[in-house]
């Protein structure tokens, strides 16, 4: 996949030329991110054009991090405990 493609509003790309990026700013742009992709892009390709782009020159950069982890699968769900989770039964 093309880096174009990849990132088409380039969030990733202007993420990692923000000095002093957080952790938890770098999820939000991950999340925008997410959101602007086309319909039907895989996301897990894009994702790995990002880090084979970007993740390999900056491996502490905490977008490096967040990329890795939308690579992971998802945990299982656990059950809500309390009312809330007897209800739903």
């Amino acid at each position: 996949m093309r880096l174009e493609e990849a990132d088409p509003k380039g969030l990733v790309r202007e993420s990692y030329r923000i000095e002093g990026i957080t952790p938890g700013e770098c999820r939000s742009i991950f999340m925008d991110w997410a959101l602007s992709l086309p319909q039907g892009r895989p996301v897990p390709d894009a994702l790995r054009a990002l880090i084979a782009e970007y993740a390999s020159d900056a491996p502490d950069h905490p977008m490096s991090t967040v990329l890795a982890q939308g690579l992971a699968p998802a945990s299982e769900p656990r059950r809500r405990g309390g009312r809330i989770g007897r209800a739903a039964l």
